[in-house]
This record gives structure tokens, sequence and C-alpha cells, in this order.
């Protein structure tokens, strides 16, 4: 019997463990909309200063419609998200699981849910090492019970940062792609191997599916490393972001085709978005697949917005399927993964392709991208669904980690934010 229970263990803890990654990912299904941001900012990264009094919000629903006992934990991890080899104990300053005690039923709102919310860290529970942080919240004290987990950040500020947006010098991408240019002055953490030591990670739009790494200082002057290779940091461009505004189920706004209130939840049928890889730029205000809770008709959207089944629709050039790819919807509500949850069904009667998400009362943004099916390590395309256009609006992201040279894991030392309204013409 030891044997067969052996490999049970070993094949559960597998299990466990491919769960427990570091992604944004929520494995129950009675789980929606789950966020985890900056307090009092709900289109920001989940960023704190270590030893400081920063604080951030976390908020999600359980369409059970019931109490439950859920608690949570913090997991440090290195710089590619994988766990460090550390005792929680070493990490965190305190109690290592804690319950979430503060909710409230849904009112007003005809979909019932338990609506969660706590700001963390807790006072009995506090990161005391900077890094990649992955918060687990889990069911009745049971850690292999995991709920949903989400990515944050501690930083301690030991270095400082260059950023500038550029077009690219390669003809074939000088319109379609930016380049990021990024210089790290490291002299407070002084590296003896800087290019082992020192890491450096940039995301556009907070997009973790396109995330450029691992790459290499093209030149090292003193203190400061930088990161100016033609082809180290570039990004195709994309467009701005489709958006929706959901705040109100009752009247149909400007992307709204209709709403069946017959139904509950209320059935809502945006209108048909099309291909813009054909169409001339043209700037206006997006979030950058952000989205944020909100409703023009109520006191506090968190527990008292509603839930609608909004349908989107895409139709494809001449009404034919993409030959030999996939097409998914990217936002942050969709935590910018690209699964069964975001993808999108060719309809052959309509000749269109059709999704449809179970969505709280907001405002949306969210784009269209496609995969090769022939080619599964490709990123995620928009040049054939928005366009890559140089001159969009983007947000980049750039992080620093170190690692000691008898360090354990990677201490982030540094970030900032830049966009590409400054870029350098």
């Amino acid at each position: 019997m030891k044997p067969i229970v052996t490999i049970l263990f070993l094949f559960f803890s597998q299990i466990i463990n491919a769960q427990n990654t570091g992604t944004d990912s929520i494995y129950m299904p009675n789980i929606h909309t789950v966020q985890l941001f900056q307090q009092n900012n709900q289109m920001s990264l989940p960023v704190l200063n270590l030893g400081s009094s920063d604080l951030m919000e976390l908020h999600f629903d359980d369409l059970d419609g019931y109490v439950k006992n859920y608690s949570y934990t913090f997991q440090l991890c290195n710089e590619d998200w994988s766990e460090v080899d550390l005792s929680p104990f070493d990490y965190i300053k305190g109690f290592t699981q804690n319950r979430l005690t503060q909710y409230r039923a849904s009112s007003i709102a005809l979909t019932k849910y338990i609506h969660y919310q706590a700001l963390l860290p807790d006072r009995g529970c506090v990161p005391i090492k900077s890094g990649n942080y992955l918060l687990k919240v889990f069911l009745n004290g049971d850690i292999n019970q995991i709920a949903f987990t989400k990515k944050f950040f501690v930083v301690d500020n030991r270095a400082t940062i260059g950023v500038q947006i550029l077009q690219p010098f390669d003809n074939s991408l000088f319109r379609t792609h930016q380049r990021v240019q990024v210089s790290v002055n490291v002299a407070q953490i002084n590296p003896i191997n800087p290019q082992q030591q020192v890491k450096l990670v940039i995301l556009q739009n907070n997009r973790w599916d396109n995330v450029v790494r691992n790459i290499m200082p093209a030149f090292i002057r003193g203190n400061v490393l930088e990161y100016n290779g033609e082809q180290d940091c570039l990004f195709p461009s994309g467009n701005e972001y489709r958006w929706v505004d959901l705040r109100t189920f009752r009247l149909a706004t400007e992307r709204v085709a209709s709403i069946d209130k017959n139904v509950q939840p209320n059935e809502i049928f945006l209108k048909p978005d099309a291909a813009r890889s054909q169409i001339r730029y043209a700037y206006f205000k997006d979030y950058n697949g952000w989205y944020f809770i909100q409703t023009t008709e109520s006191v506090n959207p968190f527990w008292q917005g509603d839930y609608a089944n909004v349908h989107f629709t895409f139709i494809p050039p001449n009404n034919k399927p993409f030959d030999n790819k996939n097409l998914y919807i990217t936002s942050n509500f969709t935590n910018d993964k690209l699964n069964e949850e975001s993808k999108l069904e060719f309809n052959d009667d309509e000749g269109v392709y059709e999704k449809s998400f179970l969505l709280k009362q907001g405002y949306y943004t969210y784009s269209y991208v496609t995969t090769d099916n022939n080619n599964p390590n490709t990123k995620a395309n928009q040049s054939i669904t928005e366009g890559n256009l140089w001159d969009t609006e983007n947000d980049y992201t750039v992080f620093v980690y170190y690692r000691s040279l008898n360090g354990r894991h990677d201490e982030l030392v540094a970030i900032t934010t830049a966009n590409s309204k400054l870029l350098i013409r």
C-alpha cells in the first residue's frame, strides 16, 4: 500500500504545484470580479514599498450567495514567478495565514452574491522582503482548496530607472513597433557581476503574455547599465483599446446594441466589432486594458453592482474564419490569458466570432488577438484584428531585480512606468 499512497501523494502534489504557479488565476467557478489594486485606484498595479504604510485593496464576489470561510497567504516568488526555497516565516512578519472577515451580501442587485474585501497587508501579516508575491486565497483553512491567485509586488527602491520610448531603426518595423530603451543606475546595490545579478522585465499595458525578459545590458558605464539593443526590447504597437460602458443596465450605452431584461442575469448584446488593421490611426483616451467597477445608479458598486451576460461579436474580413488561427479577447478582466475562457468561437451560420462573459457593472476595455495554430509558441498577434500603429498610446512598466551572491531569491529594487506619448520621434 505504501508505494501506492506515495504515488498518489506525488500526483496530487504536482497538481497543487501546477495550480500555484505565478499567474493570476481563478480556480473556482463561483468566484468572479477579482481585483487587487493600490488603495483607491482600481487601475493600478498592486505595488507596495517595503517597510511603508502602503495598502492594497482586495475585492471579489462569491456567486454561490452564502458566506464561506476564506483565508489568504502570501507566496514569495523569483523574477520568473517560480516559488522561492524559503520558509514563509523568512518573508512574512506575523501570521502566515489570515481569514477574510469583511464581507457583505449584495443589495439592490438582482444577482445574489457575497462580496468580500480587505485592505492588505494586515498588520499581523506583513511581507518583509522585496520581490514578486502571489496572493493565494483558499477555502476552509485548506491551502489545497485554492479559490484564486493574484500577483503583487513589494519594491525596495535601491536603483533608479530611466526610460525612453523610441521608434525602431529597422524600416520594416518603423511604423508598426515601439522600442523601449532603459538605463538603470545600480550604484546603491553595487553588483559584482551585473550581467548575472541584475535582471530586467518589461511589460506593455500590464500584459504578461508578451513580456520581455532575459535581456543583457548592451553597455555598462560605471554604475549605469544601458539596455538599448535594437532587437532586445521591441513591442508591436497595437492599437487603442476598444471599450464598453456597462455602468448601467437600464439604458443602452453607445456600444450596446440591445438588452434583454426578461432573463436574469440580463443578456446584453454589444454592437459587433470589426477588424481595424486597414483603418488609419485615431487617438482616443482609453485605459489600456484596465476595467473598473462602477455604477451610475447606486451608492457602492462593489456590493450593489449587478451582473449580466455580455455577448461580444467580432466580424472577420469577408465573414470567413481566420486560417489556422484562434481568436481571443485580451483584457484585465480575462487576466490577459489566452485560454478557453477568453477564446471566441466561430459561428458558421452568421459568419462571426462570438463569446459571452458574466460581467459586473463597470467600464471595460479590451482588444482582440490571434495565435497561430501551427506554431503555439508564438506570442499573441494584433496585426490582423487591431493593426499595429507606431503612434499608439501604450504604458510600459519596467521592473529591476537583483540577487546578491549569497541571496536565495530575486529582490525587486526598482519599478517605473513610462507612456509612449513621450515617444521620441
